[in-house]
């Protein structure tokens, strides 16, 4: 997935510039650093001017920069993926930055092991499929460990009589869909403006589309077309229906999430960063996220790798951004940050306000009934196929494509891609 946790299409690209004197430097000091802050470190945030975390974050820098250190946090662009390939190919590589879900699968030899920080003890261990190679090195801080569902509005549903425990299966969904549709309520919101939203509807489906057999059909390189075809049966049926908000096409994340927040939407395929962008919009909002129904598997929820953030292995500031890193690993530094999109602490020593979503995090995760999928697209799909999955998606959803022909697109590009890996 392009973005798993949290894209906001920035506002601008200008930088916030933190100079403080904070948490020293291992050893006693970096030796590079200069009262005067001649040591700069560029800090590649992956998040946008407006995102919640991004405020935080500049807060917490301000304690953490090591002495004589300018962190600059730099909010993100619509093209960040393709700028940081870019900036890695030709060696114009980032002090820190935010890896996006592909810490290990694609950015690990350019990042130095963290395995040997002081804090990494503390490794959550339900990131070690995602971020942990077989020596046991990860290679990246991780904020907050994504575990997601489908975002709703409570009281739109209780409204309309649903109860999210028993939308266990597809057609329970459907049937919840026509119920708030019947209501004046837009069930689905989504947007192929804020593109990765229609990529989100088929990537969190697709683990419950197929057997695990056709899983690791999947893995060793043939395309299965019948799940995926199952899927976006199911998205086209929605939008034949009318489920999806009208301004599919040009919606922005702050339509969508004014559109939970005020309850004109009862449902997102979105991680929970979105709460609290609604909750901006809306502070008595009452929301939450439920497991994902399966076409031939039991409820899920969907998650792995979230916020993290990696430092360059050729990094010639590479000890002040990791006593930098150290320092926001501190519990309450860490427990803020993943706080700010109520999110589960990467490391186990840390705990976090999940505000709005304590009740859904106490009813679908912490008894652990519910098995964790990674997101369908970094284990089963070639690197490189997103864009496409978010394009068939969308064309489904606006009927400029039918689902013959969206599997088959994505068939010929799994095909086209898989032997380039």
């Amino acid at each position: 997935m392009k973005f798993p946790w949290r894209t906001y299409a920035a506002l601008g690209v200008g930088v916030a510039v933190v100079t403080m004197a904070g948490c020293a430097p291992a050893g006693g000091g970096d030796a590079g650093a200069s009262p005067g802050g001649d040591v700069k470190i560029e800090f590649q945030t992956g998040l946008g001017t407006d995102d919640p975390t991004l405020k935080v974050l500049t807060t917490i820098t301000k304690a953490c920069a090591p002495d004589g250190v300018d962190v600059a946090l730099v909010p993100m662009t619509n093209t960040y993926e393709a700028d940081m390939k870019v900036r890695l190919a030709s060696g114009d590589v980032p002090d820190i930055w935010s890896t996006h879900g592909w810490s290990l699968l694609r950015y690990s030899e350019f990042l130095e092991p963290l395995d040997t920080q002081p804090w990494a003890k503390n490794f959550n261990p339900a990131l070690d499929a995602a971020m942990m190679n077989d020596a046991g090195q990860f290679f990246a801080l991780p904020i907050n460990t994504d575990v997601a569902g489908i975002v709703y509005n409570k009281t739109v549903l209780e409204d309309a009589g649903i109860d999210v425990k028993t939308l266990t299966t597809w057609e329970a969904f459907g049937d919840a869909a026509a119920t708030l549709k019947a209501a004046g309520v837009t069930p689905i919101s989504a947007s192929s403006k804020d593109s990765w939203f229609a990529g989100n509807v088929a990537d969190f489906g697709a683990s419950g589309a197929y057997t695990p057999e056709e899983l690791e059909t999947l893995r060793a390189g043939t395309f299965a077309t019948d799940g995926y075809a199952a899927l976006l049966g199911e998205i086209e049926t929605w939008a034949k229906a009318g489920y999806f908000n009208a301004d599919f096409t040009s919606a922005t994340m702050d339509d969508l999430a004014r559109a939970l927040g005020s309850g004109d939407t009862g449902f997102i395929f979105v991680q929970n960063y979105l709460v609290a962008s609604a909750l901006g919009f809306n502070p008595d909002a009452q929301l939450g996220y439920f497991p994902i129904p399966g076409f031939v598997t039991d409820p899920y929820l969907i998650g792995g790798e979230g916020t993290a953030y990696g430092v360059s292995k050729t990094s010639k500031n590479k000890d002040a951004a990791l006593a930098y890193i150290d320092c926001l690993a501190e519990p309450s530094h860490i427990g803020t940050l993943a706080g700010a999109i109520g999110g589960i602490p990467g490391l186990t020593n840390a705990t976090s306000d999940l505000g709005a979503l304590q009740d859904s995090y106490d009813e679908f995760v912490a008894d652990g009934n519910f098995r964790l999928e990674p997101y369908f697209d970094r284990v089963y799909l070639p690197n490189g196929m997103w864009d496409t999955m978010v394009t068939t998606t969308a064309a489904v959803i606006t009927g400029q494509s039918d689902v013959p022909a969206a599997t088959s697109q994505m068939e010929q590009q799994f095909n086209a891609l898989f032997g380039q890996e």
